[in-house]
């Protein structure tokens, strides 16, 4: 018996055993102990596949039971392997009526097959949906409308399956035969970040989720490195920090959660006492739909085990691991002297009691702190503090006298024992004013820690990061210790695109290859051109297939969308759950195409399709960009880089497009509108912020770049 399934035979080996002999080998293979609606819904299968394949006289095929995607936690109910065909059932045992969301269910893993696993790429794949009482089937077989070898997928009741795989085998008579080892080819999915946490936490075991083929992406050894980091400095009571870089999509997000889980479960069922690493973010909606994903799943789980438990103990146990990063800085804030006298951050006794090992520090001994180029300015973070927060009912100190970073670090140092950081750092992905990049962590080591041991990604030097200066800054460090093992360089978001990124850094920098890399990438990765926002959404709606997620995606400084039937989604973290969890049958999926989420919500976040709304807030003249920010009434109004803060405010709309560019898993279009050519009977703009010169430089450009228009 493979690993891969719970059950596997040539079809004579699988007629020759009993009904019950099949069924004890899947119970006894399960994890777990089965329920009583699982075990009758495999006897049912077990009877109905006997029927059908008994009625074939060549009886070389290969039948499997509950083959496991593991790296996506699926699992496909059976796969025949039968005349170079492969077909994906999934039964629907008892049902009569045939649901959308169940094909889409088949789909998917038809899907997942044709893109991740190396036996099945250019095979015919045969989605097949089985409604056991369901009274009709699928009488024509068609190849699928897009650039692959998956089949429609065909519905059927139990009566109908033997005449349905009749009918695809005429269809196919010809194929090679499959690879003798498919049930064990290798495998290289790239989860979604959303689909990733999910099974990191339920099975506390990373393997099946960072194994990827080795040519093709590095986050194994990255993981495996900064684990040993964390080792070293366990066993030399030392203090430690590591820079993970990465292109966009590369899985710095995912790497992060991987470590967290690693460290503080080590292989066990229960947290490691004392081991603990916490995950942080400053990303609200990141956090917010990763905690609600794994709340939500952990809770269905839970209920599918007859385990009695509600979904805000779900929600509790997650938050455990994976935090805003405002509610870590706030806890050790409440620990201060305050105000702060000469400048210098001092414990206060008085407010928080000294541990053997952690002293004043928290719990944990590991922070990985996601998109850390976005901590706070020292300016940005004293004036917070000094008003209270937001809203002015938090703690206030008036006098704060460090960046977020260094305050960060300064947490960390608090223990007596040991403790690593890692930061996960994005180049070019400051999107928010006061957002400092990488060079204030690099300041405070330099000046305040310098007894802290620095292992960096030697392309943290690039100029996306610290200005480039980071050479200059680490120069008199004796602590610095560089790894090539600390930078992923594969997008594994784009699976499709491995130079997704390279394209997008060359577009938006006016780099002569970036029209080569576009046509290097265009087949494997669809990119199109419209001006039209209907014809986006129907592009979008004919690529994407399955439970494949879809939206439509603005910065915000956009600000004249609402002429093209586009809605800002609302920035509070409710909405964007609702945004990236709901299915398509919910008004408030990204699926809709109706409300727009902005680069603030869609940070570290991923889509299968997106269709990017290009404003006339960055626009190409004169060969350059040119920056403008809406007054929010009659005119935009161009942005020079005349003050630090400009120059500041120019980069975070740069980015805010680098981001946005970056989001899709599987292809984009971009709509640049054509604005309103139209004049009133006196001869003035209908609408004089929408002029079609505001967008026809930025359409030409993209054009120019051979970027096809639908």
């Amino acid at each position: 018996m493979n690993n891969r399934c719970l059950y596997n035979s040539s079809f004579a080996g699988f007629l020759s055993e009993t009904d019950a002999a099949v069924l004890g080998k899947l119970c006894s293979r399960y994890h777990g102990n089965a329920q009583t609606t699982t075990i009758e819904a495999w006897k049912g299968e077990i009877s109905i596949m006997r029927n059908t394949l008994s009625r074939f006289e060549n009886k070389t095929g290969e039948i499997i039971f509950e083959y496991d995607i593991p790296r996506l936690s699926k699992r496909i109910d059976v796969v025949l392997l039968y005349k170079g065909i492969i077909f994906c059932i999934e039964f629907k045992v008892g049902e009569s009526h045939i649901l959308e969301m169940d094909i889409d269910q088949v789909l998917d893993y038809a899907l997942d097959l044709n893109y991740f696993h190396k036996f099945s790429q250019n095979r015919v794949i045969v989605p097949i949906l089985v409604a056991t009482n369901y009274g009709s089937r699928s009488t024509e077989v068609q190849n699928s409308i897009y650039a692959d070898t998956v089949i429609n997928p065909l519905v059927t009741g139990k009566q109908g399956i033997y005449q349905l795989l009749a009918d695809v085998l005429m269809k196919f008579p010809d194929e090679q035969p499959i690879d003798r080892n498919w049930i064990i080819s290798p495998y290289a999915p790239t989860p979604t970040i959303i689909e990733a946490a999910r099974s990191l936490y339920e099975n506390h075991s990373v393997e099946d989720i960072t194994r990827h083929e080795a040519d093709k992406v590095y986050t194994d050894r990255t993981i495996a490195y900064i684990l040993d980091v964390i080792k070293k400095s366990k066993v030399q009571r030392k203090k430690s920090i590591c820079f993970v870089t990465g292109v966009p999509g590369a899985g710095k997000t995912l790497v992060g959660l991987d470590v967290a889980i690693k460290q503080t479960y080590q292989g066990q069922s229960e947290p490691v006492k004392d081991e603990g690493a916490v995950y942080l973010s400053g990303n609200g909606p990141l956090v917010a739909v990763l905690t609600e994903a794994l709340a939500r799943d952990n809770y269905q789980k839970c209920k599918e085990r007859n385990i009695k438990k509600k979904k805000t103990d779900s929600k509790r146990e997650v938050e455990k691991s994976i935090q805003m990063i405002h509610r870590y800085r706030d806890n050790m804030l409440k620990k201060i002297k305050n105000p702060v006298e000469n400048g210098v951050l001092e414990i206060d006794p008085k407010k928080a009691v000294e541990m053997a090992d952690s002293g004043y520090g928290e719990v944990e001994h590991v922070a990985i702190f996601d998109e850390a180029q976005r901590s706070w300015t020292h300016r940005k973070l004293a004036e917070y503090l000094k008003r209270g927060g937001t809203y002015g009912n938090k703690l206030k100190v008036p006098n704060f006298p460090v960046s977020e970073a260094a305050f960060l670090i300064w947490s960390l140092d608090q223990r007596r024992d040991w403790a690593t950081i890692v930061c996960l750092v994005g180049g070019g992905q400051e999107i928010n004013t006061g957002e400092a990049g990488i060079t204030e962590w690099i300041k405070a080591l330099n000046e305040q820690f310098p007894h802290w041991d620095v292992y960096i990604s030697p392309n943290l030097t690039d100029s996306e990061y610290a200005e480039g200066r980071v050479n200059e800054l680490l120069r008199n460090n004796r602590h610095v210790i560089y790894s090539k093992d600390l930078h992923l360089s594969v997008s594994l978001r784009s699976y499709r695109a491995e130079k997704l990124s390279a394209f997008v850094h060359a577009l938006l920098s006016f780099d002569k290859n970036a029209r080569n890399l576009y046509a290097e990438i265009k087949d494997k990765y669809p990119i199109v051109l419209t001006r039209d926002m209907d014809k986006a959404r129907k592009w979008i709606r004919e690529k994407a297939r399955g439970t494949e997620r879809t939206g439509v995606l603005v910065t915000k400084e956009s600000a004249r969308y609402k002429p093209l039937a586009v809605h800002i989604l609302p920035s509070d973290e409710e909405n964007a759950i609702h945004w990236f969890l709901e299915d398509k049958t919910d008004t408030r999926s990204s699926n809709y195409l109706e409300d727009a989420a902005t680069e603030i919500q869609v940070q570290g976040l991923e889509l299968d399709y997106t269709c990017l709304l290009w404003d006339a807030d960055m626009r190409y003249e004169n060969g350059d960009w040119h920056f403008y920010r809406f007054n929010g009434q009659t005119r935009w109004v161009e942005q020079i880089a005349n003050s630090e803060s400009k120059q500041d405010l120019i980069k975070y709309m740069l980015n805010a497009y680098r981001v946005l560019l970056t989001r899709a898993r599987a292809g984009m279009v971009i709509c640049v509108p054509t604005g309103n050519p139209n004049k009133t009977a006196n001869g003035f703009w209908e609408d004089s912020t929408r002029l079609p010169e505001y967008y026809d430089g930025t359409y030409q450009y993209l054009r120019n770049m051979g970027i096809e228009e639908i």
